[in-house]
């Protein structure tokens, strides 16, 4: 499904990854795991367009994504969710969600709002609050839902559990384990396994922007 061969990356002459391959299969859950610094970001934020590599191929389905502008990955189903969660302050928590669906004409709106919903049924209530006004913890939960609302075929998360109380942790870790044998790969982007060592299938460990290991579950 997700495919990245020897990718290169520089950001203001700085090279933060250095030929780093992995790939995610269908269906399956896959763990990036290193520490700040290692090149985690600069990983999902090329596969999301917004970082350009110096060499090596991103292929998703089939799509050179390498090619495509950055707006294009809400049509191809990517769903992203940043570390620092990336919400417009000034909209409200369902806009927020449906930012990247609105840009994907193939997308049913309410269905869906309706199925991140079901998943996260505690965003209901506060779906006309404004981003601004929620604690760190629920603007991750708006994250994962937005990164939801589009993310059909592939999920980026970076560090979702951190930075959050430990019940939030483990409501989080149990959205994400939900997906588990749905047609939604997931790419889990920390600096340990310890909220997901039970969730992924395969492990890839980065270190100074390049592979070290790779274990599987």
């Amino acid at each position: 499904m997700l495919t990245i061969d020897s990718l290169h990356v520089a950001i203001q002459s700085v090279v933060a990854l250095r030929g780093l391959s992995l790939s995610v299969q269908g269906g399956t859950m896959v763990g990036l795991i290193g520490r700040n610094g290692a090149g985690k970001t600069t990983l999902l934020r090329s596969v999301m367009g917004h970082l350009k590599p110096t060499q090596g191929t991103i292929r998703f389905n089939g799509h050179d994504l390498c090619t495509l502008p950055p707006h294009a990955r809400a049509g191809l189903g990517i769903g992203y969710m940043p570390e620092d969660r990336g919400l417009v302050p000034e909209l409200s928590v369902e806009e927020n969600i449906l930012l990247p669906v609105w840009v994907n004409p193939a997308l049913d709106q309410a269905e869906r709002l309706a199925l991140v919903y079901q998943v996260l049924p505690e965003l209901l209530e506060m779906r006309q609050r404004r981003a601004l006004l929620l604690s760190g913890g629920q603007q991750k939960l708006v994250a994962l839902a937005r990164a939801l609302a589009v993310g059909t075929r592939l999920l980026l998360l970076d560090e979702p559990f951190e930075g959050v109380a430990p019940a939030l942790s483990k409501r989080l870790a149990d959205v994400i384990a939900g997906l588990k044998g749905t047609a939604v790969s997931v790419l889990i982007a920390q600096s340990d396994l310890n909220h997901s060592r039970r969730l992924v299938d395969t492990e890839f460990v980065i270190e100074r922007g390049a592979n070290v290991q790779m274990a599987a579950h």
